[in-house]
């Protein structure tokens, strides 16, 4: 075997043994100095994984309302602080319908779902400059059935995060 060889060999050794060390660098198994969070990931409280699966990205409605309920208003509530606390982030607020009704009529009711919950979050201390909407109507479900357990799901507002940071 040649020099050359020799090394490349060594060098592709030390880089998988590299990547095998499960510990990271604080030898906590967290890849971190002691951490217990892992940055970006759902137990990151800053994190819009943490956001999604803690806080909760969406609220529900009842059929052709767009009046918040009192489990939506709690969710709405929890989203402004995390919102608040985590000021690098900005919303865009989705409203969505079920199957029943015409597209026109399902678009407006999106946007007035839509319209409900940035309102709230404004009403919270949340920056209107920070929350667009956007209606989908029912062009967008997420059960697709004829029944109610499905047009119950469809009937939302979702908040999507994005970085509120511009280059």
């Amino acid at each position: 075997m040649s020099i050359l060889a020799k090394i490349l060999t060594i060098g592709a050794l030390l880089v998988v043994t590299a990547c095998t060390n499960s510990a990271g660098y604080g030898g906590d198994g967290q890849g971190g100095a002691g951490g217990d969070t892992a940055a970006g990931s759902a137990s990151d409280p800053t994190s819009p994984a943490f956001f999604q699966q803690s806080v909760g990205d969406r609220v529900l409605f009842v059929v052709d309302q767009s009046t918040l309920t009192d489990e939506a208003r709690s969710i709405l509530s929890a989203q402004a602080e995390w919102l608040m606390m985590n000021t690098d982030y900005n919303g865009i607020i989705e409203g969505h319908a079920d199957e029943q009704g015409t597209r026109e009529y399902n678009l407006a009711l999106g946007a007035r779902r839509a319209n409900a919950a940035r309102e709230f979050l404004v009403s919270r201390g949340v920056a209107g400059n920070r929350l667009k909407v956007l209606s989908y109507g029912k062009e967008r479900p997420i059960e697709i059935c004829s029944d109610e357990s499905c047009y119950a799901k469809n009937r939302r507002a979702v908040t999507i995060l994005s970085s509120g940071l511009t280059g």
